[in-house]
């Protein structure tokens, strides 16, 4: 009994010694980057070996940030977009290779040759719906496609990566065609529910969200002058719904958490769509693209790294090979937590030791952006 016991303590151990170490980091980095309220939760072999909340969710009034406040994904909604069309092509509603006019028919002419997968990778060449004030023309959702529509395309299919949302918008219009539902509740049902995401919604900073974290920033206003110090204001972000696939989700690290290991565990999609879906794009001279399908490529081989991002304050990276995964939700606008996520997923399992690769729920037998 006590030779059994012994291989159990020893990792218990070492996971301890990890979360304490995963624990001094982010007081530090909270303090050093002045980060108001953050959410954190590591996932080691398919478990959730740490998951807390710091700080506050908003500054003003006093209210802790706690494992129930919801931050937004902002860009990293789009690993979820990514899924849903995962699951579309795997139930053979979607052809990834086909053009996005197959199930859009009101496409510009120009924009027919666009395919699927070029769409979730950002080398559709289209262009984009917004500029730096938002939407195009500073009016509503229809104006903003009717003036995007009429814009040529900025590089021919498949030639380059650039960064843009319409490839979102046109990716959430497949889904509700294929799905025949719309976006959102695709999502709820083939997503949200199977991997018990209960906090997980959609909106922006001017909905009325319950238990939603304030956003901040320590960008200087418009009115400051040049040797003004840096000072901590409000942050507003809109979000139509035609925008949701790109960054409408609201979420909880523990319900991200969640989502990643019904993902790696094939609940959500089976090996091989997952595969394909983490897969980077490759450009015309071969090279790999630095998205994949909805997932932004950190690293392709050895030690595969996908990842999430979005808002610079929200960010979750997925280490296969190493059976760990990590998310960290901010409410600062500048937080960027991507950088601090390779320090805590090291804790966990450094780059150094895999064997062999696994999913992230699976042990292995030696066991933009914006």
């Amino acid at each position: 009994m006590l030779i059994s016991a012994l291989p159990f303590a020893a990792v218990s151990a070492s996971q301890d010694q990890a979360n304490d170490q995963t624990r001094r980091l982010v007081r530090q980095i909270m303090l050093d980057e002045r980060i108001p309220g953050l959410q954190l939760a590591v996932v080691k072999d398919g478990q959730i070996v740490l998951s807390e909340a710091y700080g506050l969710a908003n500054v003003e009034n006093g209210v802790l940030a706690s494992r129930d406040t919801r931050f937004p994904l902002n860009s990293a909604t789009k690993a979820f977009t990514g899924v849903a069309i995962a699951q579309l092509a795997e139930q053979g509603r979607v052809d990834l290779d086909a053009p996005a006019s197959r199930y859009l028919d009101d496409l510009p002419m120009a924009w027919r040759e666009v395919r699927v997968r070029q769409l979730l990778a950002h080398t559709s060449g289209l262009p984009d719906i917004l500029d730096a004030n938002g939407l195009l023309g500073g009016g509503s959702e229809a104006q903003a496609w009717t003036a995007v529509s009429a814009r040529p395309l900025e590089a021919a299919p498949g030639r380059r990566f650039a960064y843009n949302q319409t490839n979102y918008v046109l990716l959430s219009r497949i889904i509700a065609r294929q799905s025949g539902m719309p976006y959102e509740r695709f999502l709820a049902t083939g997503q949200f529910s199977g991997a018990r995401m209960a906090r997980t919604t959609f909106g922006d900073s001017y909905d009325l969200i319950p238990d939603a974290a304030t956003m901040y920033s320590l960008a200087p206003r418009a009115t400051d002058t040049a040797d003004m110090p840096p000072r901590m204001s409000h942050w507003f972000y809109d979000m139509p719904p035609s925008l949701w696939a790109g960054g409408g989700i609201l979420t909880t690290a523990d319900d991200t958490a969640r989502w990643l290991v019904a993902l790696t565990e094939g609940r959500l999609l089976g090996d091989a769509a997952r595969a394909r879906m983490w897969s980077a794009e490759r450009l015309p001279d071969g090279r790999a693209g630095p998205w994949a399908g909805g997932w932004p490529v950190l690293r392709a081989s050895p030690d595969l790294q996908v990842a999430g991002i979005g808002g610079a304050r929200s960010a979750f990276v997925v280490y296969p090979e190493r059976g760990v995964a990590v998310v960290m939700l901010t409410n600062l606008v500048g937080a960027n937590p991507q950088r601090f996520i390779p320090r805590i997923a090291d804790f966990y399992a450094p780059a150094a030791t895999i064997a062999t690769p696994s999913p992230v729920g699976r042990p292995s037998p030696a066991g933009s952006p914006r």
